[in-house]
């Protein structure tokens, strides 16, 4: 079974999760693969970013969570807005708390994840997020919060 060039470049950001961290270029290729017309590329590559964010500087974190935040409100597949969202969680970086407070307001499985992103944040925003997960339809969103919260199950 022969791969065809999709497959190939969601390997290779699905790889550069692991790869050493620190490498502008390897970053640079993973922020452009964001940006690629498949979404599992797509995914991928936003995955590989949060795994990669503590080798990189200021300015190259900012530019990240900026693209994830913008593919985490926009991007047409839901489980590639749930893997921006999951990366914004793993970064923990400030920029990102909007993005994440927004993802609230999705469909289900990404308000569960936009909820274990916040505990990444250690802000009165996030908690207020939380508090606000705790009156969520879903059931799983509710469970999260109380988690996080330290709070019985209701």
């Amino acid at each position: 079974m022969a791969a065809n060039a999709a497959d190939l470049r969601r390997r290779a950001a699905e790889l550069a999760a692991s790869a050493a961290p620190g490498d502008p270029g390897l970053d640079a290729a993973l922020v452009r693969a964001v940006g690629d017309e498949d979404p599992l590329v797509v995914e991928a590559a936003c995955f590989a970013l949060g795994e990669r964010g503590a080798g990189m500087d200021a300015a190259r974190l900012a530019g990240v969570v900026g693209q994830l935040s913008s593919v985490s409100a926009q991007h047409r597949e839901p489980h590639v807005r749930e893997a921006a969202v999951a990366a914004l969680g793993a970064l923990g970086d400030p920029g990102g708390l909007p993005a994440v407070l927004a993802a609230l307001g999705d469909r289900p499985t990404i308000r569960r994840r936009a909820a274990v992103a916040l505990a990444a944040f250690d802000d009165a925003e996030a908690e207020a997020g939380l508090r606000r997960c705790l009156e969520d339809r879903d059931w799983q969103v509710r469970s999260v919060a109380e988690t996080l919260l330290d709070l019985p199950p209701t």
